[in-house]
């Protein structure tokens, strides 16, 4: 009995010359719900690639947890104790110091662009901490020994076009931290020249228009600091979503005057409005599936109305209230079914090209990388395709119980 059911619900839903195809009618409902599922599908493939791109590069070229000691600048004495009692914590997995300082960096030109010096030391640790000591220590970056017996200079890509240096180039940095007064020659910043041994490319515009790298002795003669004397240590911990408690048990193992910062903080602001803006087009994005909604229930309500006569009809050969209901209710439902599974379809076609072919780009000082990245949850896809045929099925209850309210006397009178 309901293959019945089914056999009327298609020859409603079909052209009324042509019983194989669908009416227009029903191909813009199909379409609308198809459309909206697409957009919604590539969006938060998009935003949710966004969020896992910026993580994964965050992460891969910044240590997880900071320790600074409270006083003038980033400075920490006695570094080799502090380091001793944070390997000790529980969840570090790597620590070791680290100087970061602002400069002037000038090439052979007389062009000078402002950047961020680090010292590292790439073997302070049994594991690397970021991208960039992984790949001194397999050889693919080297910080010397220079040709011209300076230190050595690695360089972010951009950073280095922008002041027309190439390995082997030498670069003259200016620490703005350690500027000193002259009775007769007046102010004197801190220079110390420095030779480029390699360029770096982390995807991350910020900092491959910023980041520079260098051993830490050469830093700390550049800032005229002692053997002691750095200006943090660098942490990384068994799970980087566990970075926060981690901080904590280091801020409680060291006490006052130590304490911590960890990527989350940093960058917290940036993930917020990230998973707002989610949010907010998963949102407007719904509404277009809505709109596809009420599309389909003036779709059924004019089919309702064609079919008054038929369906008075029907009730007077002995169909029930049940029966029409369920007529109509299956026409709404495989609206939504085939709209769904066109728009996944489409959605995720379109999220293999984004993902294959990379051709659209972004403006990287505003958006932090240079192309769009796509990331599609299993879970995301699940809730589009249940919420888009929950909406469109939900849309066919109005009409569909009007139909099965039909008296058949009345039915069958109606013009």
């Amino acid at each position: 009995m309901k293959r019945l059911e089914w056999y009327i619900a298609r020859r409603y839903l079909a052209s009324r010359r042509k019983g194989r195809f669908l009416s227009l009618i029903t191909l813009i409902a199909v379409g609308g719900v198809g459309l909206g599922v697409t957009a919604l599908i590539t969006v938060i493939a998009v935003m949710t690639g966004l969020q896992r791109d910026l993580q994964q590069k965050i992460l891969g070229t910044n240590p997880h947890v900071f320790v600074f000691e409270q006083g003038e600048g980033l400075r920490l004495r006695r570094w080799p104790e502090v380091l001793a009692r944070v390997r000790r914590v529980d969840g570090v997995v790597a620590a070791e110091p680290f100087i970061m300082t602002q400069v002037l960096a000038k090439g052979s030109g007389d062009y000078a662009q402002p950047g961020t010096l680090y010292g590292i030391d790439p073997t302070a640790s049994r594991t690397p901490l970021t991208s960039i000591e992984a790949d001194l220590r397999a050889g693919k970056l080297a910080l010397g020994p220079t040709a011209s017996g300076l230190p050595g200079l690695l360089v972010g890509n951009r950073l280095a076009d922008k002041l027309g240096i190439v390995p082997g180039d030498r670069v003259l940095l200016g620490s703005v931290e350690n500027i000193q007064r002259h009775p007769s020659l007046g102010i004197l910043p801190a220079v110390k020249e420095f030779e480029v041994t390699g360029t770096f490319s982390t995807g991350m515009y910020e900092y491959d228009t910023q980041n520079m790298y260098a051993l830490l002795a050469p830093v700390q003669e550049l800032l005229d600091l002692g053997p002691d004397e750095v200006g943090g240590i660098a942490v990384n911990v068994r799970d980087p979503w566990a970075a926060h408690d981690v901080g904590r048990a280091i801020d409680a193992a060291l006490g006052y005057p130590y304490w911590t910062s960890d990527w989350m903080t940093l960058n917290r602001s940036l993930f917020s409005a990230l998973k707002l803006e989610k949010i907010a087009m998963a949102v407007i994005l719904f509404l277009i599936v809505l709109v596809a909604a009420f599309n389909i229930i003036s779709t059924l309500i004019m089919l309702v109305t064609d079919k008054t006569r038929e369906i008075g009809i029907l009730k007077s050969m002995g169909m029930t209230d049940a029966r029409v209901l369920r007529i109509f209710m299956l026409q709404g439902l495989a609206i939504g079914l085939i709209g769904t599974t066109l728009g996944a379809a489409g959605g995720l076609g379109l999220v293999w090209l984004l993902d294959r072919y990379k051709f659209i780009t972004l403006p990287g000082d505003v958006y932090f990388i240079d192309t769009l990245p796509v990331a599609l949850e299993p879970l995301d896809l699940a809730l589009i395709l249940v919420a888009s045929v929950a909406i469109a099925f939900s849309a066919t209850i109005y009409p569909a119980r009007q139909a099965s309210r039909l008296q058949p006397v009345e039915a069958i009178r109606h013009e």
